[in-house]
């Protein structure tokens, strides 16, 4: 049987927060803060930001690493953060994202129209998150009260290796019965993610405004001016330009041209 390239896209893999929901990805990264602080060590909300799109315990593990936020952690409990701390940290920080987590919940403006939009051209909708099972669990509630369902949810432990390894997106792949990963689109705000699709053989698509790396508010972003809109997601899109995502937009509102765009390039042959 000879093999045939796809000819139109069957599914979009979309992270949470920053992309579905809770622009500017407020959530995880607050929380990060305030778990450190319980432990007298602090940092800023931009540091913590940094490893965004990794599993919780390994952005914990990474902040850890940071040799200012090393040093502030031995000035504060006496030690080098190890393994231990790193968990203690995880379990500091898991009752406190469960308890906020609705405190930044909202859906992302235009996120309900696109899916509408995908659904009707048959296209079918994965997510994955480095949120683990138990957060997911309340961020899918808390979507689905205000209107935004998927079809199928990755948790970051729920395989082996979380992001940037393939493993949460190529799980999407098999639970929704796709035939081929090149009729795929990983939509994230951050790199680990991007890297993610990029690994499992998808095309990417790369959140400049809505995420982590920009970290404005709705209402921030929406006080920007064209040239302020135009920079910002310049800079952004110069963020992600390592992790080669195949497209970056401002948010998930603009997705619906890019899958007209990719498949269209499907049609001509191409693959990701």
């Amino acid at each position: 049987m000879q093999y045939q390239s796809p000819q139109c896209l069957q599914a979009v893999i979309c992270d949470w927060a920053g992309t579905l929901v809770d622009f500017g990805s407020f959530a995880p990264t607050q929380i990060f803060v305030e778990a450190f602080a319980e432990l007298g060590v602090a940092i800023s909300l931009e540091e913590a930001r940094g490893p965004m799109g990794m599993g919780k315990w390994d952005h914990i593990r990474t902040l850890c690493n940071h040799p200012d936020i090393a040093e502030r952690f031995v000035q504060a409990v006496g030690h080098a953060p190890s393994d231990d701390d790193v968990t203690a940290l995880y379990e500091r920080f898991m009752p406190l994202q469960i308890a906020k987590i609705a405190d930044h919940s909202a859906v992302i403006p235009g996120a309900l129209d696109t899916l509408t939009t995908l659904r009707a051209q048959g296209l079918k909708i994965g997510s994955c998150s480095g949120y683990p099972a138990v957060v997911m669990e309340k961020v899918v509630a808390l979507a689905a009260d205000n209107g935004l369902q998927v079809d199928h949810v990755v948790a970051t432990d729920e395989v082996p290796n979380g992001r940037p390894y393939p493993a949460q997106a190529l799980a999407n792949v098999i639970a929704l019965g796709i035939s081929d990963v090149a009729a795929c689109i990983k939509v994230d705000d951050t790199t680990p993610g991007i890297l993610e699709g990029r690994s499992a053989g998808m095309w990417t698509v790369a959140l400049t405004c809505s995420g982590n790396a920009l970290g404005l508010t709705y209402a921030q972003y929406q006080a920007l001016s064209d040239a302020e809109h135009h920079a910002a997601h310049e800079r952004v899109a110069a963020q992600f330009a390592p992790s080669a995502p195949h497209y970056c937009i401002e948010t998930i509102a603009e997705l619906p041209s890019v899958v007209d765009a990719i498949n269209t390039r499907l049609q001509q042959g191409e693959r990701p």
